[in-house]
Protein backbone atom coordinates (compact mmCIF):
# COMPACT_ATOMS: atom_id res chain seq x y z
CA UNK A 1 0.00 0.00 0.00
CA UNK A 2 1.34 3.43 -0.93
CA UNK A 3 1.24 5.89 2.01
CA UNK A 4 0.74 8.94 -0.21
CA UNK A 5 0.04 9.83 -3.78
CA UNK A 6 2.81 11.08 -6.01
CA UNK A 7 3.15 14.77 -6.81
CA UNK A 8 1.98 15.95 -10.19
CA UNK A 9 4.61 16.35 -12.88
CA UNK A 10 4.24 20.15 -12.69
CA UNK A 11 4.64 20.23 -8.90
CA UNK A 12 7.60 17.89 -9.04
CA UNK A 13 9.28 20.00 -11.71
CA UNK A 14 8.47 23.26 -9.92
CA UNK A 15 9.48 22.39 -6.38
CA UNK A 16 11.54 19.23 -6.59
CA UNK A 17 10.54 16.27 -4.53
CA UNK A 18 13.69 15.57 -2.56
CA UNK A 19 15.24 17.96 -0.05
CA UNK A 20 18.53 17.49 1.77
CA UNK A 21 18.70 18.99 5.24
CA UNK A 22 22.22 17.89 6.10
CA UNK A 23 20.84 15.38 8.59
CA UNK A 24 17.98 13.75 6.69
CA UNK A 25 16.99 13.35 3.07
CA UNK A 26 13.31 14.01 2.62
CA UNK A 27 10.86 13.06 -0.08
CA UNK A 28 8.09 15.66 0.00
CA UNK A 29 4.85 14.89 -1.82
CA UNK A 30 1.30 16.13 -2.14
CA UNK A 31 -0.64 13.79 0.12
CA UNK A 32 -4.20 12.50 -0.26
CA UNK A 33 -4.39 11.74 3.49
CA UNK A 34 -5.37 8.12 3.04
CA UNK A 35 -2.22 6.64 4.59
CA UNK A 36 -2.23 5.54 8.21
CA UNK A 37 1.12 7.22 9.01
CA UNK A 38 0.08 10.71 7.91
CA UNK A 39 -3.35 10.33 9.51
CA UNK A 40 -1.63 9.31 12.75
CA UNK A 41 0.67 12.34 12.69
CA UNK A 42 -2.29 14.66 12.13
CA UNK A 43 -4.16 12.99 15.01
CA UNK A 44 -1.12 13.46 17.32
CA UNK A 45 -0.84 17.09 16.21
CA UNK A 46 -4.47 17.79 17.08
CA UNK A 47 -4.19 15.94 20.40
CA UNK A 48 -1.09 17.96 21.33
CA UNK A 49 -2.81 21.23 20.41
CA UNK A 50 -5.77 20.36 22.63
CA UNK A 51 -3.43 19.37 25.49
CA UNK A 52 -1.53 22.68 25.36
CA UNK A 53 -4.31 25.15 24.52
CA UNK A 54 -7.96 25.69 25.38
CA UNK A 55 -10.37 24.59 22.63
CA UNK A 56 -11.15 28.17 21.56
CA UNK A 57 -7.45 28.74 20.85
CA UNK A 58 -6.88 25.58 18.79
CA UNK A 59 -6.92 26.55 15.12
CA UNK A 60 -5.32 23.41 13.65
CA UNK A 61 -7.36 21.80 10.89
CA UNK A 62 -8.80 18.35 11.49
CA UNK A 63 -8.70 15.59 8.91
CA UNK A 64 -12.06 16.56 7.40
CA UNK A 65 -10.97 20.16 6.90
CA UNK A 66 -7.61 19.08 5.46
CA UNK A 67 -9.37 16.96 2.82
CA UNK A 68 -11.28 19.96 1.48
CA UNK A 69 -10.53 20.26 -2.27
CA UNK A 70 -9.16 23.79 -1.79
CA UNK A 71 -6.50 22.63 0.68
CA UNK A 72 -3.19 21.15 -0.45
CA UNK A 73 -1.37 18.94 2.04
CA UNK A 74 2.24 17.89 1.73
CA UNK A 75 3.88 15.10 3.67
CA UNK A 76 7.60 14.61 4.16
CA UNK A 77 9.10 11.13 4.26
CA UNK A 78 12.42 9.53 5.02
CA UNK A 79 12.12 6.14 3.39
CA UNK A 80 8.81 4.77 4.65
CA UNK A 81 8.77 6.90 7.81
CA UNK A 82 6.53 9.94 8.08
CA UNK A 83 8.63 12.96 9.02
CA UNK A 84 6.21 15.86 8.79
CA UNK A 85 3.14 17.43 7.30
CA UNK A 86 2.03 20.91 6.26
CA UNK A 87 -0.86 22.44 4.34
CA UNK A 88 -1.72 25.49 2.28
CA UNK A 89 -5.18 27.06 2.23
CA UNK A 90 -5.70 29.88 -0.28
CA UNK A 91 -7.83 32.91 0.56
CA UNK A 92 -8.26 35.58 -2.03
CA UNK A 93 -6.54 35.48 -5.39
CA UNK A 94 -2.96 35.76 -4.22
CA UNK A 95 -2.88 35.03 -0.49
CA UNK A 96 -2.74 31.72 1.35
CA UNK A 97 -2.51 30.45 4.90
CA UNK A 98 0.05 27.93 6.08
CA UNK A 99 -1.79 25.34 8.20
CA UNK A 100 -1.13 22.21 10.22
CA UNK A 101 2.67 22.29 10.13
CA UNK A 102 3.97 19.42 12.25
CA UNK A 103 7.20 17.45 12.38
CA UNK A 104 7.20 14.08 14.11
CA UNK A 105 9.01 14.31 17.45
CA UNK A 106 11.70 11.87 16.25
CA UNK A 107 12.76 14.34 13.53
CA UNK A 108 12.66 17.63 15.44
CA UNK A 109 15.96 19.48 15.29
CA UNK A 110 17.01 17.82 12.03
CA UNK A 111 16.04 20.65 9.69
CA UNK A 112 12.99 18.72 8.46
CA UNK A 113 10.56 21.48 9.47
CA UNK A 114 12.60 24.10 7.63
CA UNK A 115 12.83 21.90 4.52
CA UNK A 116 9.07 21.29 4.52
CA UNK A 117 8.36 25.00 5.06
CA UNK A 118 10.70 25.99 2.23
CA UNK A 119 9.03 23.44 -0.05
CA UNK A 120 5.56 24.85 0.70
CA UNK A 121 6.77 28.45 0.25
CA UNK A 122 8.23 27.52 -3.17
CA UNK A 123 5.01 25.76 -4.19
CA UNK A 124 2.96 28.78 -3.10
CA UNK A 125 5.18 31.12 -5.09
CA UNK A 126 4.84 28.86 -8.15
CA UNK A 127 1.05 29.06 -7.79
CA UNK A 128 1.12 32.85 -7.91
CA UNK A 129 0.64 33.38 -4.18
CA UNK A 130 2.09 36.75 -3.21
CA UNK A 131 1.79 36.51 0.58
CA UNK A 132 1.61 33.73 3.13
CA UNK A 133 -0.06 34.01 6.52
CA UNK A 134 -0.08 31.77 9.58
CA UNK A 135 -1.29 31.44 13.13
CA UNK A 136 0.80 29.67 15.75
CA UNK A 137 0.83 29.56 19.51
CA UNK A 138 2.27 32.32 21.66
CA UNK A 139 3.18 30.05 24.58
CA UNK A 140 6.74 28.88 25.30
CA UNK A 141 6.11 25.47 23.69
CA UNK A 142 5.64 27.23 20.34
CA UNK A 143 8.85 29.30 20.54
CA UNK A 144 10.80 26.96 18.20
CA UNK A 145 8.06 27.29 15.57
CA UNK A 146 8.00 31.09 15.88
CA UNK A 147 11.81 31.19 15.54
CA UNK A 148 11.66 28.98 12.45
CA UNK A 149 9.02 31.16 10.80
CA UNK A 150 10.88 34.38 11.67
CA UNK A 151 14.13 32.95 10.28
CA UNK A 152 12.30 32.24 7.01
CA UNK A 153 11.07 35.84 6.65
CA UNK A 154 7.74 35.79 8.50
CA UNK A 155 6.93 38.80 10.68
CA UNK A 156 4.28 39.23 13.34
CA UNK A 157 1.06 40.86 12.21
CA UNK A 158 -2.51 41.49 13.36
CA UNK A 159 -5.13 38.73 13.22
CA UNK A 160 -6.26 38.06 9.66
CA UNK A 161 -9.03 36.40 7.63
CA UNK A 162 -11.57 35.50 10.29
CA UNK A 163 -9.25 35.28 13.29
CA UNK A 164 -9.82 37.50 16.29
CA UNK A 165 -7.37 38.68 18.90
CA UNK A 166 -6.22 35.78 21.08
CA UNK A 167 -3.49 36.07 23.71
CA UNK A 168 -2.54 32.45 22.99
CA UNK A 169 -2.03 33.09 19.26
CA UNK A 170 0.76 34.74 17.31
CA UNK A 171 -0.08 35.80 13.76
CA UNK A 172 2.62 36.10 11.12
CA UNK A 173 2.90 36.94 7.43
CA UNK A 174 5.48 36.98 4.69
CA UNK A 175 5.54 38.47 1.19
CA UNK A 176 6.66 36.14 -1.58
Amino acid sequence: MTPCRSPSRAENAATGGVRETGRVTLRIVVDDLTGAAVRGLIARHLADMHETSPAESVHALDLDALTDPGVTVWSAWQGDEIVGVGALTPFGDDRAELKSMRVDDRFRGTGAGRALLQHIVAAARDRGIRSLWLETGSEAAFAPARRLYASEGFVECAPFEGYGPDPLSTFMTRAL
